[in-house]
């Protein structure tokens, strides 16, 4: 979904260096590996649901099938915060959820300038999602005449020359690019010159920026790309599901690794079908 800028330090190593939010604040964990951190985050959002809808406990089972990953990962990625869960019972949805709420920094509040009020930092600006996940929109900023001074739910846009000394003042921590390639590297180092150490770029262009700062690059296109892949993928699967292979003898299809699933998804020896399985993930053709 992102590229990332590869970090230093901790951030090199997808680090964390404490975690709390339970009985045990200020637990030290190992480094965390960035595809654990990735995960993490998606466990937050699947327990935020869980717990705007009343839930108080979660079989790793259960939390596993609704973030697309397996039991086993889950738990081993878990695992990097230390003790959580009951065997038998499952996790406390509100205490987990403040472990990694605690362990991504999420405890301690961001404070975020959006750079490009167009169509897409317009709707960046207004999603009410951001508060509820720990980041405060703090400042819009643009160099259209026409869009400077206007107002964007409780913000007026302020214009870009202003940027460097007011994402100081307004003690940004995060800051946002979503302006045209052209001018994604100059509102960058007006990011940087003001201390700001973490930006979300949605321009396509990358970004030079010194190692002590992070960003990750969404590029749209990108995800698309990825979308046809799966996309062409399953539809292969489900032609060899469908009987692309229907001429072949039963000691053909044995040499082949190939077994009609039956209407169940399962193969004749009663085992799960490959191709039914791989059609359950998530869309996605490779295991979480």
């Amino acid at each position: 979904m992102t590229e990332l800028h590869p970090p230093q330090g901790d951030a090199a190593r997808g680090g964390v260096a404490e975690v709390g939010g339970g009985a045990s604040p200020g637990i030290p964990v190992r480094d965390i590996p960035q595809a654990t951190v990735t995960r993490l985050a998606t466990y937050l959002r699947v327990l935020g649901m869980l717990a705007d809808e009343g839930t108080l406990i979660v079989s790793s089972e259960e939390l596993a099938t609704a973030s697309g990953v397996g039991s086993a990962k889950l738990r081993k990625d878990l695992s990097f915060l230390g003790p959580n869960g009951v065997r038998g019972v499952g996790y406390d949805v509100l205490r987990l959820q403040a472990r990694i709420e605690n362990a991504l920094g999420l405890d301690r509040g961001h404070r975020v300038v959006l750079v490009g009020v167009g169509n897409l930092g317009r709707a960046l600006a207004g999603y009410a999602g951001f508060d509820r996940r720990g980041f405060t929109m703090a400042g819009l900023f643009d160099a259209d005449p026409a869009r400077v001074g206007t107002r964007v739910g409780n913000l007026t846009i302020r214009h870009v020359d202003g940027l460097e000394a007011a994402a100081r003042e307004l003690g940004a921590t995060i800051g946002v690019i979503a302006t045209p390639d052209a001018a994604a590297q100059g509102v960058c180092d007006l990011l940087v010159r003001s201390g700001v150490r973490s930006v979300l770029s949605f321009a396509s262009a990358p970004l030079a920026v010194p190692d002590h700062v992070e960003v990750r690059r969404v590029d749209l296109s990108v995800e698309m790309q990825v979308l046809s892949f799966h996309s062409a993928r399953n539809d292969a699967l489900a032609q060899v599901a469908g009987g692309s292979h229907a001429g072949l003898t039963d000691t053909r299809r044995a040499a082949s690794g190939l077994t009609a699933p039956s209407a169940n998804g399962h193969t004749a020896s009663g085992t799960p079908s490959p191709v039914a399985s791989a059609a359950t993930r998530n869309g996605s053709v490779i295991a979480p």
